[in-house]
């Protein structure tokens, strides 16, 4: 058996900043409503016309994390791409990346797990090194929700907090396996699946040339919607769990966590599991803030942020947890 690392990280973020008094002219909203219920005070969004797609903007990520890993494009033995804005319906964008790299035909895997896809991933590329399948994988989670948002006041509870970006991450062997990912936890709870939901276009709920002939406005099935108080109360409870899964499967205890990056859902969520473990502003990264929430991108673009920053260091205890759509969430536990 092999242990799997980080060995390199990238992130790209689109250009176009929108903050909240933008949001204010389009909807009836204000930054201080924003910011008390999300702690969001700006995201990116791709311009109308811009050559940024769910893709792309991954392949720009990756391009930055297969740099910094030391390697060449032509080592990546596997891709993982973790997103729920695929640019098309199939197929999904791990082969538009094996493209546009021009890496030569190794496999690619789509992974459609929303705010937890990016730790799903993980689990996927750190399974496959230790097994000794393959020596590098690429691991990537994009997303582009500003173009399916319902961007009027009917749609200002979930349109204000999502942004668009994209992170990736070059997920290596490593010989010695007190080093890396130490573990991986996924879970899932499906009888809560439409508490957080796009149900349009999907074939299960309607049929294609129905959608084609009508025209409805007031179809707000392709608008994605959150029962908010009730995802809020669900995820700080198994926020908890996984974290703690994660530390007790390896003879680990709270005070042993050197960073912990929570997916980026909202900073109440975050703040909330701070205090519960008493952690200081320095063991937790937020990044809320600038960029809302990039579902399977906001982990690896707060992951390689931080580390950009100089707030994670070797030998360090890395936790990444994610909660989300499905309902399902996971965590991953790292010695850097």
């Amino acid at each position: 058996m092999y242990s799997s690392k980080i060995s390199g990280l990238g992130r790209y973020v689109p250009d176009n900043i929108v903050t909240n008094d933008d949001l204010s002219k389009m909807m009836d909203t204000n930054d201080a409503w924003i910011q008390e219920r999300t702690g969001i005070k700006e995201r990116r969004w791709v311009k109308r016309g811009s050559d940024d797609t769910t893709a792309t903007m991954g392949v720009k990520a990756a391009n930055i994390a297969i740099e910094r890993a030391g390697i060449n494009k032509d080592d990546i033995d596997f891709i993982v791409f973790a997103t729920l804005s695929p640019d098309y319906y199939f197929p999904g964008p791990g082969v538009q990346v094996q493209k546009e790299l021009d890496i030569k035909t190794v496999g690619a895997l789509d992974v459609r797990n929303q705010c937890s896809g990016f730790v799903y991933a993980l689990s996927v590329a750190d399974n496959y090194i230790k097994t000794g399948m393959y020596k590098h994988i690429l691991v990537i989670g994009s997303e582009l929700h500003s173009h399916g948002l319902d961007k009027t006041t009917r749609g200002r509870g979930v349109s204000v907090i999502f942004g668009d970006g994209a992170g990736a991450a070059v997920v290596s062997r490593e010989e010695d396996t007190s080093k890396g990912i130490l573990s991986t936890h996924l879970h899932s709870q499906g009888e809560f699946a439409e508490e957080l939901v796009v149900k349009a276009p999907g074939m299960g709920t309607r049929w294609v040339t129905d959608i084609i002939s009508e025209n409805d406005p007031n179809d707000e099935s392709y608008f994605p919607y959150m029962n908010g108080q009730f995802v809020f109360k669900n995820a700080v409870v198994r926020f908890s769990e996984v974290i703690m899964e994660g530390l007790e499967k390896n003879k680990l205890s709270v005070s042993d966590i050197n960073m912990l990056i929570p997916h980026q859902a909202n900073l109440r969520i975050a703040q909330f599991i701070q205090r519960k473990f008493k952690l200081e502003d320095d063991q937790v990264f937020n990044n809320i803030q600038k960029y809302g929430n990039t579902t399977a991108a906001s982990i690896p673009i707060a992951l390689t942020e931080a580390w950009e920053e100089g707030k994670i260091n070797k030998g360090d205890l890395v936790i990444l947890a994610a909660f989300g759509s499905g309902f399902t969430w996971g965590s991953v536990i790292i010695r850097w």
